[in-house]
Order: structure tokens, then sequence, then C-alpha cells
């Protein structure tokens, strides 16, 4: 049977396209869908599929809940998604996240609704597969070279800072190996904000800039040589799609949460 889902955020530039391959897809149904643009509209015709499909739009999330989705996709606000998670937890749907912009401690309430639930969240920053790659052979990085920073790049209007996938970079390196700074942050002479925020030890300075697409580099060095892992993404959410039904496939299988497509791709 098809696994029934909802998508949140299903007019955006992500959710649009996640909600897309759901439609087309044999593996999944669209039970519900949820998007304040477009309210009252059928999905769609909403994202551009060309004909309607029976499902409308709703704003209300608990209207989407009434559908009884199996898993609950999120590609909202960060203001928003915390509350959309923990609804849908409640509700009795799992939940796959792709809204960056949480913090550790909104991850800890989700865990712990999550177990309380006996139910599973999976959490990306990003769910590329080359940006997974980029976290899981920065991990293995970090277990060699002890010097380490990260620079995030995006566009101007990019609500948060760090980025999700920056944020759940620098938290999982600091599970890997501590970073060496020789001389401490505090110790900076003249403006020590311009040498970045510590997140888990490791300094991430965050650009936001015109003409800049979503961009990660995780640099690392020794005296006289430097390793720098890069992700690139282009102007479509395309790469983000096949992670996130990974983990619409595979979230039935946990307990609790997994932050990062890396932690199913490579466990």
């Amino acid at each position: 049977m098809s696994l029934r889902v909802c998508v949140a955020g299903a007019t955006g530039w992500a959710g649009r396209a996640v909600a897309r391959a759901v439609l087309e897809s044999d593996e999944f149904r669209l039970e519900s869908a949820v998007a304040r643009s477009a309210a009252g509209e059928d999905v769609g015709i909403a994202i551009g599929s060309g004909a309607p499909v029976g499902v409308p739009i709703t704003a209300d999330p608990a209207e989407a809940l009434k559908a009884k989705p199996e898993v609950w996709i999120d590609y909202t606000h960060p203001s928003a998604v915390k509350g959309h998670a923990l609804a849908a937890l409640e509700g009795g749907a799992r939940v796959v996240i792709g809204t960056s912009g949480l913090g550790e401690d909104d991850y800890r309430e989700i865990t712990s609704a999550a177990l309380a639930a006996r139910s599973g969240v999976i959490a990306a920053g990003n769910f590329s597969m080359t940006a997974a790659l980029l976290k899981h052979l920065a991990g293995i990085a970090a277990r060699h070279l002890p010097h380490r920073e990260i620079i995030d790049f995006a566009g101007p209007t990019k609500p948060d800072a760090p980025s999700g996938t920056a944020m759940e970079l620098a938290e999982y390196l600091a599970t890997v190996s501590p970073n060496q700074l020789d001389l401490p942050v505090e110790e900076t002479l003249g403006v020590p904000g311009t040498r970045g925020a510590g997140i888990g030890g490791t300094q991430v300075h965050s650009l936001r800039l015109p003409s800049y697409l979503i961009s990660i580099e995780a640099l690392f060095a020794l005296p006289d040589e430097r390793l720098i892992i890069r992700h690139d993404a282009g102007n479509s959410p395309e790469p983000y799609v096949a992670g996130t039904l990974l983990a619409v496939q595979r979230v039935g299988e946990v307990t609790g949460l997994v932050r990062g497509l890396d932690e199913l791709l490579f466990a």
C-alpha cells in the first residue's frame, strides 16, 4: 500500500518539488497539503502539475492532520516547523523535517515528543546527496586534522544564519573531535565577532550576498597544508527531493530523532 503523506510548505521552493514527486510516485499518496499562500486551491493546480488531484490545500495544520497522514513532511519556516512537528507527532504521524533554522533546544523538545509518542523524526539541514557526503567526509577529516572552520554561503534574503546545513555540520563535528583554536576567540584584538560564531567549538561564518546560492565549505588545516570540502547547490530544488523521499521511506524504522541524511546513507 502507498504511504500516506502530508506536505507542509507545498507551494514553496523545495516543498513544491517534493509534493510533485509524491504525486508522481507509486510509493506515496498525498493525503493533505499545507500552504498559507494557496489555501483552498487544489494542490495539483497550485504546484503546476496541470490537473486537479482532489486534495485541497489548507492553511491549518490541524485540518491537514485530520486526513491521518502517516508521515508529515515539513518545508515551511523556522518559526513554524517545531510546532508543526509536535502537532504531527501528537496526531500520530511520523515527521521528516527539511526546514532549517532549528536549534539544539528545539531538537531536544522534538526528540522528547517523539520518544513519548514512540515515533520517529528525521531532520536534515540539507537532504542533497552531495551535502550528505560533505558531512560524512568532514567527519573523517576531523578525526585527523585538529584545526577547522566552516563558511556558509547563501543569498541575502535567507532568514536563518547559519544555515541548517552549517549548524548540523558544526554540531556533528563536535561529536567527532575537539577543534583546536591556538588563540581563543575572546582574546582576539579588535572585534572578536569577526571570527565567526562558535558552534560546538567550531567557528562558523555566514555570508549573505546577492548572486550566491546555497553553498558550504568545511576547511581543515595543518601547518603548510589544508583541505577544503565544498558543497554547492544549483538553482533547482531537485537535489533535495530524492533524499527527502528516502527519509519518508525510512522514518518508520526510527524511534526518536535522527539528524542528517548521512545517518541513513552511511550509518
